[in-house]
């Protein structure tokens, strides 16, 4: 069904409707899924909303108050059963998880996932009413109804689950990237912040991704560091556990940067980016969080592109339309990774100091 028809949704009359939303991974769409929590409470003020997450992005939304509960998919788990071929326990684990969904008596559970294996999982909980975002892999047959919006007509961050938001009948402006700052989380980035010596203004490098094609290049961000230091924002490397190497490097080219790579978990990171007096990112789920914190914010994206348009006048999208541009999985240029090589220092430095001091950005975005 086109996104732009409101579906006609069987829910109980006279009470709040439950409702569970399936995304399970990965931290960065979890992030931008998060909008669909107030697009739900807009459209139904009173509901219990519940969301079926795996543990590694659970803390993102564990201290949200729009949300009524969490519930994990221990996927890792049941991965390490099903190769040890624990089977009888790992049937058992599916079977209690089934168990505990469909205690809940859900009327309405949204796949905003789309693949087998949420697809399952939405099944599982066993509600009257299931919804699936662009289904596929066969999921789409475990599915009352699939919201299919056309792809690349919407720009904004999130425009997928935006669509699912206005098929469930929520107005297009009910849909804003949700996460929320826990005060532990809070008092334990401080003082990690300060144990480093982190005082006065400074801003947040997040240079980690996934797929060498969507990183920038080590001696970049080195330069870019120095750069900020000289107007006299501390450049502070924040990224995870499986970063910790490559923050080394860069903290080795750029001596004034303060390397935080693994030092604060996934809820104090988002408590730290809150902090920050502005954002420079890749396409990664740290550079979505600082939209979503509305911290200024420059995000570089080369072979994809997931939007261009952040929907908020103190973000930013650096991106070049190269005719190989975005080749996403299937990089056409021998390892140059030309789309991130076009974005020069300077014009980053530019970008975000523009950002940072309130001042109208001149148009940055190449788009085809």
């Amino acid at each position: 069904m086109n996104a732009a028809t409101v579906l006609p949704l069987a829910l109980p009359a006279g009470r709040p409707p439950r409702i569970l939303i399936v995304r399970l991974s990965a931290i960065g769409d979890v992030v931008m899924a998060s909008g669909l929590i107030r697009s739900l409470r807009a459209r139904w003020p009173d509901a219990t909303i519940h969301w079926l997450v795996e543990p590694v992005a659970a803390p993102l939304l564990a201290h949200n108050p729009r949300l009524d509960g969490i519930k994990r998919l221990p996927r890792a788990e049941w991965r390490r059963l099903w190769r040890e071929r624990q089977l009888g326990k790992l049937a058992g684990e599916v079977l209690a998880l089934r168990r505990q969904l469909r205690a809940e008596r859900y009327d309405l559970v949204l796949d905003a996932q789309g693949l087998l294996k949420s697809g399952v999982c939405a099944w599982l909980a066993g509600a009257p009413q299931r919804v699936g975002l662009r289904s596929h892999e066969g999921s789409q047959f475990l599915m009352h109804h699939r919201v299919m919006p056309p792809r690349g007509a919407d720009r904004r961050i999130g425009s997928e689950y935006r669509a699912l938001g206005v098929a469930l009948g929520a107005a297009e402006t009910d849909f804003r990237l949700d996460l929320a700052v826990g005060a532990a989380p809070r008092e334990r980035a401080r003082a990690v912040l300060a144990e480093a010596g982190v005082q006065g203004d400074w801003v947040a490098l997040c240079p980690f991704t996934t797929r060498p094609q969507k990183h920038w290049f080590e001696d970049r961000w080195a330069e870019l560091a120095a750069a900020f230091a000289e107007r006299g924002l501390t450049p502070v490397i924040v990224g995870g556990p499986g970063d910790v190497e490559a923050a080394k490097r860069i903290a080795a080219l750029a001596p004034m940067a303060v390397d935080l790579a693994g030092r604060l978990k996934l809820d104090e990171t988002v408590a730290a980016l809150a902090e920050a007096a502005l954002l420079v990112g890749v396409d990664t789920g740290l550079t979505h969080m600082g939209t979503a914190l509305d911290v200024p914010t420059v995000a570089l994206f080369g072979s994809t592109r997931p939007y261009l348009d952040t929907a908020t006048p103190r973000s930013v999208v650096l991106y070049d339309a190269l005719p190989c541009s975005p080749c996403r999985r299937r990089p056409t240029c021998a390892g140059r990774f030309d789309c991130m090589r076009s974005l020069q220092v300077p014009r980053v430095f530019d970008t975000a100091m523009r950002l940072l001091g309130g001042a109208p950005t001149i148009p940055i975005i190449s788009a085809p």
